[in-house]
């Protein structure tokens, strides 16, 4: 049987759930899994679900069918087909460990994605990302570049056919124009002490002042510098018997695991845009076991 998901988003209204249920029923799909949420503040509505087709209807009879009810409902609706990877680009600077713990994570199979291209305006890990059998892209960029490096990264992220662009500790700022165009689709990752240790080395600034906790904050990039929807975010304890560089330890570890839950939920569509904020539906603890991450 093939497995199939549904995301809606639209005004909250009476019938929704009855509708899709009763329309998934009708084209012989029965409910594997599905979560919703009804926002009273902003009278927003959002449900994912989860399916199997058990006589054989496809993607596009189910998308072409179900036109009527989101037009009568005024949807934004999408059917994805579950056994198909979401294509990634990475884009990487110096610091390797999310680029590392990502690779990692594909190969055993832990994250549903398909690594399409790593971009780097350094060399740094450039044979690491071929033997793991990626393109690697080095595009540099300066001051005077920065226009045509940005159409060069557009072009590797169109020829790739790429659904999402993944900055694991990527350390140029994106222009507003690319932002624009790939709003929802670009996830970023970086240490939770903003606004505070802003610049250079922040988990020397953090252990100056006796920080007790080192968190992470992974989010849709958008023009405003680390201040998109937020997607996922954690925190580690720490004591004063820790020094410098165990604040840089602990804080590479909660970045690597909060990037690779954020991406984790993306590639499974479990996210949408609410405003300025996300809504992250969770997987029912019986269908869990299938999108497990390790």
């Amino acid at each position: 049987m093939t497995k199939f998901c549904l995301t809606v988003a639209c005004d909250t209204s009476r019938g929704i759930v009855a509708a899709i249920a009763g329309f998934l029923s009708d084209h012989g799909c029965n409910i594997t899994d599905s979560s919703q949420f009804d926002d009273i503040e902003t009278d927003n509505f959002f449900m994912r679900v989860s399916f199997e087709s058990e006589k054989g209807v496809g993607l596009e009879a189910l998308e072409a069918d179900f036109v009527p009810i989101a037009k009568d409902f005024a949807m934004m609706s999408a059917f994805h087909d579950e056994s198909v990877k979401m294509k990634v680009v990475i884009m990487v600077s110096r610091f390797g460990h999310c680029l590392n713990d990502l690779l990692y994570r594909v190969k055993i199979g832990a994250l549903p994605v398909e690594i399409v291209a790593v971009i780097s305006n350094h060399m740094d890990y450039q044979k690491v990302v071929v033997n793991n059998d990626i393109p690697f892209h080095c595009i540099r960029v300066t001051k005077d570049n920065k226009p045509e490096a940005e159409a060069a990264i557009m072009k590797v992220v169109e020829d790739a056919d790429a659904e999402l662009i993944v900055l694991a500790r990527y350390m140029q700022i994106l222009s507003d124009q690319m932002c624009q165009k790939m709003s929802g689709r670009i996830i970023n990752i970086h240490h939770s002490f903003l606004p505070s240790f802003k610049g250079a080395n922040p988990y020397k600034q953090a252990y100056a002042r006796g920080v007790k906790l080192i968190g992470a904050t992974s989010h849709y990039v958008t023009a405003d510098l680390d201040e998109g929807p937020i997607i996922e975010q954690d925190v580690v304890r720490i004591t004063h018997a820790q020094s410098a560089e165990d604040f840089v330890a602990l804080g590479r570890d909660v970045e690597s695991q909060v990037l690779a839950r954020a991406i984790h939920a993306h590639a499974h569509h479990r996210v949408f845009l609410n405003g300025n904020k996300t809504v992250v539906v969770q997987a029912s603890p019986g269908s869990y076991s299938s999108e497990r991450m390790g």
